[in-house]
């Protein structure tokens, strides 16, 4: 393949419209692992929410598509291909860009929510220490400590 082939091929894949129209593959190697992605995505955005179990699985899943997309990326950039396969790579590569882009659009799920509530209650527990540990009453001035300057760090 000609240099310019080679960076017009890599232009577009980088192109932001890349996947306007493209399909998600059928079926794809992942990781020397062959995947039905398309009926993978397709079931995981009919679910109103994702439980905690099914969410490890689709993160799992883009970071192996991501390592797929960078691996193939790094073969148009680094191989001796030619430029009919270079095509057929940068087909797959938007493909995987369509797939990952379904899944990165999910809606909120209820783990999500359950992290947001842990983390909030993390922050108010952390307060209280601080405010224990300080030796402020629960009086509601809001400041820590009763003094910049007192101790260390201030």
């Amino acid at each position: 393949m000609k240099e310019y082939e080679r960076k017009q091929l890599l232009e577009r894949i980088d192109r932001e419209s890349a996947t306007v129209g493209a399909e998600i593959p059928e079926r794809i190697t992942v990781q020397g692992e062959q995947v039905d992605l398309r009926e993978f995505v397709f079931e995981i955005k009919r679910r109103d929410t994702i439980p905690a179990g099914e969410r490890e699985r689709v993160d799992q899943a883009k970071k192996n598509l991501r390592r797929e997309r960078l691996e193939r990326r790094q073969r148009i950039e680094e191989d001796d291909i030619s430029f009919e396969e270079g095509e057929r790579v940068v087909r797959s590569i938007v493909g995987i860009d369509r797939a990952l882009n379904g899944l990165e659009n999910l809606g909120p799920t209820d783990l999500e929510r359950e992290q947001q509530a842990q983390e909030a209650a993390d922050r108010k527990r952390w307060m209280s220490f601080l405010k224990q540990a300080l030796g402020q009453k629960d009086s509601g001035s809001g400041r820590l400590g009763g003094g910049a300057g007192r101790g260390r760090g201030g």
